[in-house]
């Protein structure tokens, strides 16, 4: 299956782009291959980076859960933190 492409133009700093033909140049590469690298690797990153931030769960420097909790069902440690009591 072919790949499409698009052409565009974009505006860079005169020493970002003389540093990238340079690279380039030295890889034996392409701009345009150097760019989509550079996008490639940017988007990974972010990727990764949302997933972790996703994943951060807070801690407040406790032990985890109390004897009373460990295993319980949501609906008592929800009851509990809203004050109800729980028979």
């Amino acid at each position: 299956m072919p790949i499409s492409s698009m052409k565009t133009t974009i505006e860079l700093p005169d020493g970002l782009l003389e540093h990238a033909k340079r690279l380039a140049r030295q890889e034996g590469t392409s701009l345009r291959r150097l760019f989509e690298e550079g996008l490639h690797r940017v988007f990974h990153a972010r990727r990764k980076n949302m997933a972790r931030r996703q994943l951060d769960i807070p801690s407040y420097g406790g032990s985890g859960l109390t004897q009373e909790f460990e295993g319980a069902e949501w609906n008592k440690i929800r009851d509990a933190i809203r004050g109800e009591h729980v028979a």
